[in-house]
């Protein structure tokens, strides 16, 4: 092995320690991401819609994890918490239940895909949400 092919093994080696250190110190059940995103007005629109599909006015961030069972009581469970991005497993008795992955992009701007069943039907969807202004 060469001095250059060591350094670069070394470098690699160190840069793959701090990835998996810092999803390591994310808490499994932890859904501190969502309390990092501004309050205020929502937009939520498919990629490459020109209309908003929604609009909410976000207090508890954790409403983003159940969109299509909005106001239900729901069990949730978090499958997978980083720096960037929670995934979410909800259970709504009775109505049905979801998986959502958001991914954060800025304080401002995220990335939700959601998939479940709601009314005995499945439904599945990709949105972009960014803050638009006060409530």
């Amino acid at each position: 092995m060469t001095l250059k092919h060591a350094q670069y093994c070394l470098a690699g080696t160190i840069l793959l320690s701090l990835t998996s250190a810092a999803i390591a110190l994310t808490p499994a059940n932890d859904l501190s991401l969502l309390n990092t995103l501004e309050r205020g007005q929502w937009s939520l629109r498919a990629a490459g819609a020109e209309a908003p599909l929604t609009k909410i006015c976000l207090g508890n961030p954790e409403v983003l994890t159940q969109i299509q069972h909005a106001g239900a009581a729901c069990e949730r469970y978090v499958v997978r918490s980083t720096v960037n991005s929670v995934t979410v497993s909800y259970t709504c008795k009775g109505q049905g239940q979801g998986l959502t992955t958001i991914r954060k992009e800025s304080n401002r701007i995220i990335h939700i895909q959601s998939q479940g069943i709601r009314n005995n039907a499945p439904f599945s969807f990709s949105v972009e949400g960014r803050r638009t202004g006060p409530c």
